[in-house]
């Protein structure tokens, strides 16, 4: 039996005549007689009696009935749910956010589920290199990233730009106004990412264009460790704009960092020629609409899609 003479059958139990159940079903007559022949000989048992004008269900026709509904049911319900992921209503939305960016991502998933309230989420934090080496291996479809980094094999959208900061645990009045490299350059500074990084890259540029040697005593890409160890004077850091939302020390201190070509970049990006899923197609478009002027396709040419003043990672 297949799930159409489920269906059919239901048609005879409710009806309790073929002649009603065929005009039910935009049928005539005889092939519906039938398809209640064939499943009778199938389950080699009798499921319906006439008593009178009207039909009966036998014990075992019951028993076929109580199923049959379940099951069709069942149908309908998963024809349903397939529709609904398929075109992102329901579904899942993988996605990885690198360790610096978490602040961005709350409020744009807050968006996306007042449009799909029934999609659920697989969210992995990370540092920007492994989340891109997971996009591609397909075990992410999305992730949202630092720049700069080698994107030949991904589509990206910048999401924004932003400035740096230096944080220490002691005041420093002189910074009220903002400050730069070079007065900063003389402090024990932490990193907030490791060697090869987009964020560790970026800033070692900037002291690298104005030929000062910073004194770097830290890397440390965990960034709750990170502020714990400015907050007890361990050193003093320079950090993307995002952490200083995430302060919650007392005793930091954060001034801007004024520097013209020191400033950081985030990016969406999902693998190119790869087919998404409804539920991260309609993340992407949500992205598109907010930054609309920022999609930017690559040709195999080049090596990160970059801003002005950018420069690519080794």
């Amino acid at each position: 039996m297949d799930i159409r003479q489920l269906k059919y059958f239901i048609a005879i139990a409710e009806e309790r005549k073929i002649s009603a159940a065929a005009q039910r079903l935009h049928l005539s007559q005889p092939p519906l007689s039938q398809q209640l022949k064939a499943m009778e000989e199938e389950l080699g048992t009798i499921l319906v009696e006439r008593c009178g004008r009207l039909l009966e269900l036998t014990e075992s026709g019951k028993a076929l009935y109580r199923y049959a509904l379940q099951l069709t049911q069942l149908m309908d319900e998963a024809v349903s749910e397939v529709k609904e992921v398929g075109i992102g209503v329901k579904g899942s939305l993988n996605i990885g956010i690198n360790t610096l960016s978490s602040v961005e991502l709350p409020g744009l998933l807050h968006q996306f589920k007042m449009r799909y309230p029934h999609v659920t989420y697989k969210i992995q934090q990370n540092e920007s290199s492994r989340l891109c080496e997971l996009v591609r291996n397909r075990v992410l479809e999305l992730a949202i990233i630092r720049l700069p980094l080698e994107l030949d094999a991904f589509e990206v959208i910048h999401l924004h730009m932003e400035p740096f900061y230096f944080i220490t645990s002691q005041k420093q009045p002189d910074f009220d106004e903002g400050t730069s490299l070079a007065k900063v350059s003389n402090y024990p500074l932490m990193l907030p990412s490791t060697e090869g990084l987009g964020v560790h890259y970026s800033i070692l540029m900037a002291f690298s264009a104005q030929h000062i040697k910073p004194n770097i005593v830290a890397e440390c890409s965990d960034i709750p460790l990170l502020l714990h160890l400015v907050a007890s004077g361990f050193g003093s850091a320079i950090v993307p704009e995002t952490v200083i939302a995430q302060l919650s020390e007392r005793g930091i201190y954060a001034y801007k960092i004024t520097e013209p070509h020191l400033s950081a970049a985030t990016g969406l990006i999902w693998l190119k020629s790869h087919h998404l899923s409804a539920a991260a197609q309609h993340f992407v478009e949500l992205i598109h609409g907010k930054f609309p002027s920022n999609c930017l396709l690559h040709d195999q040419k080049q090596h990160s899609v970059l801003r002005p003043g950018y420069v690519n990672a080794p």
